[in-house]
């Protein structure tokens, strides 16, 4: 299986290089949140052939011992050399019964540059404040894009590239397979008993077959405005007991486990968050054709999902935007910058053409507007709107 090097991450660990920060890398798991930390290890080495470099891999069972935290402590110490650049890597960490204790004890003596990966239900944005009482900074991995999906491919056509990859998704893992059918065993049993599996073992869940459901329904679900109170309802009339109260639980523990992306909703006029209602994009949509299998195909929402996903890789926060009970799929912002944007897989006819930039130009306000579809033609204006082609707009940086 081939290697790449995912160039952005990579730029964004060396820029982290030498601070005093626990540099965390987290994402859904079999991002390739691994190799990144192989890659970043190869650059330092090449940077500084003194550097003392602590590796760490909690998965091999060399390392046993080191799954409690005085272990890892007193080894870490133990491996410190003093006249060098000492960095700390420690893959999977949360294997080890007490981790943040060791890391906070490690980290308070200011030797060392700490990098950790762990399984993503264990290490989450929210809980990170309170595991380290160091300042962390959080990397987040996502599943491979469109551009490392062509780079590793080497695709020449980017229109039968992005038929392809609307199939394979971004779990590279998959890629060593040659048949879509290995791939999709690959990646369905990734979701079983790598996000999932997690997830029961965190919160101690022991209706797994409703957790299950809540999770295909909202595959099946995704870019529909969806409630807690929806779900609850569509499951009891399935002959399920539910509230919508332990549905928003589940919910919470599958976007905690990176395997969904909440979007609330803006109210663009009133420049206000809407409280009610909201939609989920999966991380990666391959997981819902191996799931649920491509019978239901619906390449709109597909598309939909593809840039919600794209958006956030590129650090944008992302919501809907609702004016004049018209939606618009995305408000993208990021700092100064704000983005209005329209997905659609078609708008050859004019009907749907007209209906997808009807609520962009109700829009009043100086902020860029684009309609990106899948048009195979190059870029232009209607009405101060640009129309991008998805696949031409996936490949931009």
């Amino acid at each position: 299986m081939r290697i790449i090097e995912r160039r952005e991450y990579l730029k964004k660990i060396i820029n982290l290089n030498g601070t005093p920060d626990i540099k965390v890398i987290t994402g859904v798991r079999r991002s390739g949140k691994s190799q990144l930390l192989i890659k970043y290890i190869e650059w330092v080495k090449s940077t500084d052939a003194k550097a003392n470099i602590i590796f760490i891999d909690l998965t091999q069972l060399k390392y046993e011992k080191l799954k409690e935290y005085h272990a890892l402590n007193d080894y870490v110490e133990n491996e410190y050399l003093d006249d060098r650049n000492n960095y700390l890597f420690i893959d999977e960490v949360q294997m080890c019964e007490g981790f943040e204790l060791a890391i906070n004890s490690i980290h308070s003596s200011g030797k060392y540059d700490i990098y950790v990966t762990g399984s993503n239900a264990f290490l989450l944005s929210s809980d990170l404040a309170t595991l380290f009482t160091g300042r962390t900074y959080e990397i987040e991995v996502y599943p491979f894009s469109f551009k490392e999906y062509m780079d590793y491919f080497k695709c020449n056509d980017i229109q039968e590239g992005l038929d392809l990859y609307i199939l394979d998704g971004g779990m590279s893992g998959a890629y060593a397979y040659n048949s879509r059918e290995e791939r999709f065993n690959y990646i369905e049993d990734v979701y079983n008993t790598l996000i999932i599996r997690d997830i029961r073992q965190k919160y101690n869940i022991r209706n797994t077959v409703l957790m299950d459901k809540i999770s295909e329904f909202m595959m099946d679900n995704i870019s529909n405005i969806t409630s807690t109170r929806k779900i609850a309802d569509t499951l009891t009339s399935n002959h399920d007991t539910i509230n919508h109260k332990t549905v928003g639980s589940y919910l919470e523990y599958l976007c905690n486990a990176y395997a969904f992306y909440k979007v609330r909703r803006y109210d663009i006029r009133g420049k206000k968050y809407l409280a009610s209602s909201e939609k989920y994009y999966l991380v990666d949509h391959s997981f819902r054709y191996a799931k649920l299998g491509t019978k239901n195909f619906d390449y709109g929402r597909m598309m939909e999902n593809i840039v919600a996903i794209e958006l956030l890789r590129r650090g944008y926060e992302v919501y809907v935007g609702v004016l004049y009970k018209k939606e618009i799929d995305f408000v993208a912002i990021k700092r100064n910058e704000k983005i209005y944007i329209q997905v659609s897989d078609n708008i050859s006819d004019k009907n749907t053409f007209e209906r997808e930039v009807s609520p962009l130009l109700k829009i009043r306000d100086a902020y860029p507007k684009m309609l990106i579809a899948r048009t195979r033609h190059s870029e232009y204006q209607y009405e101060g709107i640009k129309i991008v082609d998805i696949a031409e707009w996936l490949l931009r940086n």
